[in-house]
């Protein structure tokens, strides 16, 4: 998949299109940077994997991205996290939308935002970030992709995107799928009807 104005010019359309759902409760707000990047003339988005030692989903594949700090908008937050956790700074002007929120069994209620984010140079905080990942979009337009499952604790199907020969989990396989499905092919597909893994749950 390209990277240039043709598919930027076509995932503001379609997200602009979207009308997203926004979190209802009690849940502690977060935001994560789905960042789209150029990569050899290709068009990728950035991964990580969270450091081993983090007391909380240690090792786990995510989207960079964290807490909502008083007084930010799911934006900011998501604009803030990205230059924390892997050293890419860039504007308000790369915002082109924002995806459904997702609620996790965690307590939080994550707003995904879309970052048009172009060429990169990374610099990730060992603190944070055990590894980053440039992923080709166009590894999320697989046949096998999304896999679900289902487990006796939930009557939601646990959903998961391959990559990387493993499977990424929701929540982030959830941001990964709704970004396919809405950002890419301009489909209105929800995604809170989809469960997480145990592992996930705490």
């Amino acid at each position: 998949m390209t990277f240039g104005d043709t598919l930027r010019s076509a995932i503001v359309a379609n997200l602009s299109a979207f009308q997203r759902q926004e979190a209802t409760g009690p849940a502690r707000s977060a935001a994560v940077a789905f960042a789209i990047i150029e990569d050899g003339g290709s068009a990728s988005f950035l991964l990580t994997r969270r450091a081993l030692h983090l007391t909380h989903h240690p090792g786990q594949f995510a989207l960079p991205g964290g807490r909502i700090d008083p007084g930010e908008s799911a934006a900011e937050a998501a604009l803030r996290e990205m230059e924390e956790e892997v050293g890419v700074r860039v504007g308000g002007d790369a915002v082109l939308g924002c995806l459904d929120d997702f609620t996790t069994r965690s307590g939080f209620a994550i707003t995904p935002v879309v970052l048009w984010v172009g060429e990169a140079v990374l610099h990730p905080d060992p603190r944070e970030v055990h590894a980053i990942f440039r992923v080709p979009l166009v590894e999320l337009d697989r046949d096998d992709a999304p896999r679900l499952t289902e487990i006796p604790q939930s009557d939601r199907p646990v959903l998961s995107m391959p990559l990387f020969g493993d499977y990424i989990y929701a929540p982030t396989a959830v941001f990964l799928y709704q970004f396919r499905e809405v950002a890419l092919r301009g489909q209105a597909t929800r995604v809170d009807h989809y469960e997480q893994p145990l592992f996930a749950w705490r």
